[in-house]
């Protein structure tokens, strides 16, 4: 699938929740489901900077497609970077950085964060994007 058609699937999902909370719950379910990053991977270089909570990433690059994986110490965190990785996960670097991730707003995920939270969603984005430029330039 295609970021877009993943998008559109995320923004189908959330269609299905009327209210927040339900929204939130739906989010810790998704973060049961997190490629999680293995033991040795949770080290301070792959500590996402700008995150309240704890948030580790790791990105490799598998027949020219990059393969994240996560975790965190908070729950919603967790959702929230899991939701992430499902939209970019497997996909070029060069979609990677053309995609404007228009899910978050559609949803309205960004406008029901903390600020706290929203700065750190901010930084995942801002991370995901990064080992893409990074894996780009290699290429």
């Amino acid at each position: 699938m295609t970021i877009p058609e993943i998008e559109q699937s995320i923004i189908d999902e959330f269609a299905n929740f009327d209210e927040w909370l339900d929204k939130y719950a739906y989010l810790i379910e998704l973060g049961k489901d997190c490629p999680v990053i293995d033991e040795k991977d949770k080290t301070e270089q792959n500590l996402i900077k700008g995150c309240q909570s704890r948030v580790w990433l790791s990105c490799s690059i598998e027949e020219g497609k990059l393969r994240f994986k996560a975790d965190s110490d908070a729950v919603i965190t967790k959702g929230i970077i899991s939701l992430l990785i499902r939209a970019l996960d497997n996909q070029t670097p060069q979609d990677i950085l053309a995609s404007d991730l228009h899910f978050l707003d559609v949803i309205g995920l960004k406008e029901h964060l903390s600020p706290t939270r929203s700065n750190g969603l901010t930084s995942m984005v801002k991370q995901l994007k990064m080992y893409a430029l990074a894996f780009s330039i290699k290429q």
